[in-house]
């Protein structure tokens, strides 16, 4: 053997060894992008997570697998439309993916497409209908698609395959019979520093008979100076997926001068769903007008009313009235006012859940009162809590204090408790 022979082994030997090691480096760095996308998405940091992506992308720019997760980036995200899109390119390679398919399925049922959903949540679990979690998406979109029955025997199915399984279980839940009807029961006080304290109390039911049709009917109770006076409210609602609800009703009153004879009134609400993603994820927008007629003045309140629906379960509202009001022997005359109010969660404990809400009113009236008819001007400060004691259970108060012109003022507060039924 040479005396050369030797180094030339050792260096072949380490060149042999490199060889192994760089592959090896090369599969855990091409293997870590996975961890980054989750860890950026986690994070909710999209943009980071699509860098990520785009990187892999210009390696190797064929990988479906690479696809699949810029797909799920852009749903998590809440970029639909480009998820979709994503999706279907995959599609259009291979249809062999049963994640694929469950993918696009989970779009079409957040865009609201239930059916297009189930077609492709039929395909992935044919794929593989052993896969505990694609019965369960399948459920959520027969749930949605309004096919109770079957739904229940799907989140069942997934069960058999995965007991363990805390989605299915919640989704069997969710199927329960939700209650049809909202009983009510109120009571009010207004304590003033320049006349006697007012007191009432009411009681309401609300009744949702079909996804289209509800009613509603109340029976209110006027303790005014002495006098006891009361009526009865009844509403319909007839509400559409596409132009939102439309409320009419009226009532009649048992008035003694103190609250109006008769009334009438409709409401046009309708709510839009803008992104999980952002600052603001839904708004709704409310119109309302109601007629009162007293003993001796008219009153109609037009009233518009928009509602933001905000991250974390919080919201904000801001309300403006313009009223128009007519006495007997005088002219007619408009006054307007506004309010806005934000809500917020407190706590929770499992189904119990704590939320409360403050606002601020310049001008505002109700006109359901005769001391409450286009006589002052006023600034009100208040806020109120919800305790939800369990899904058919909740009690409700608030508190406010209004100051008005000539230096009076009125300690309003009141307190509600309803059993959905």
């Amino acid at each position: 053997m040479g005396i050369f022979s030797i180094p030339m082994r050792i260096s072949g030997l380490l060149l042999w060894a490199l060889s192994l090691a760089f592959p090896v480096f090369g599969q855990v760095q091409t293997s870590d992008w996975r961890k980054e996308v989750r860890d950026y998405s986690s994070a909710h940091e999209w943009e980071s997570a699509l860098r990520v992506l785009d990187r892999e992308l210009a390696r190797a720019p064929q990988d479906l697998d690479i696809w699949a997760w810029q797909a799920r980036v852009f749903a998590w995200s809440g970029q639909l439309v480009r998820a979709e899109k994503k999706y279907v390119e995959i599609l259009a390679v291979s249809q062999n993916d049963p994640d694929i398919w469950e993918g696009l399925g989970s779009v079409y049922l957040r865009q609201g497409r239930n059916s297009d959903a189930l077609r492709a949540l039929d395909t992935a679990v044919k794929l593989d209908p052993t896969r505990a979690d694609l019965h369960t998406a399948r459920a959520r979109a027969l749930r949605a698609a309004g096919n109770q029955s079957e739904a229940r025997f799907e989140f069942q199915k997934a069960l058999s395959f995965d007991p363990s399984s805390v989605e299915a279980r919640d989704g069997l839940r969710s199927l329960r019979a939700d209650p049809k009807h909202v009983l009510r029961f109120g009571q009010d006080n207004d304590i003033f520093n320049f006349a006697g304290s007012n007191h009432g109390e009411w009681t309401s039911l609300s009744s949702t008979w079909t996804p289209k049709w509800a009613t509603s009917v109340a029976g209110n109770f006027y303790q005014r100076g002495g006098v006891n006076a009361g009526k009865l409210v009844s509403s319909i609602t007839r509400k559409d997926s596409k132009w939102g609800a439309v409320t009419i009703g009226g009532a009649i009153g048992h008035d003694l001068a103190v609250i109006p004879k008769s009334e009438l009134f409709f409401d046009l609400d309708h709510g839009f769903k803008i992104s999980e993603t952002t600052f603001v994820r839904g708004l709704e927008l409310v119109y309302s007008q109601h007629w009162y007629w007293y003993q001796s003045s008219r009153i109609l309140a037009l009233s518009g009313t928009a509602i933001l629906y905000l991250p974390r379960e919080w919201t904000f509202s801001l309300g403006s009235t313009g009223a128009r009001s007519t006495f007997t022997g005088t002219a007619a005359d408009w006054r307007p006012s506004g309010i806005t109010r934000l809500g917020f969660p407190l706590a929770g404990w499992g189904e119990k859940q704590l939320s409360g809400n403050i606002f601020f009113a310049v001008g505002t009236e109700d006109f359901g009162q005769v001391d409450q008819i286009g006589r002052f001007a006023s600034q009100t400060y208040g806020g109120g809590i919800r305790y939800q004691l369990s899904p058919r259970q909740d009690l409700a108060g608030f508190a406010s204090y209004q100051k008005r012109t000539q230096n009076r003022s009125d300690l309003a507060s009141g307190l509600t408790y309803a059993i959905h039924f």
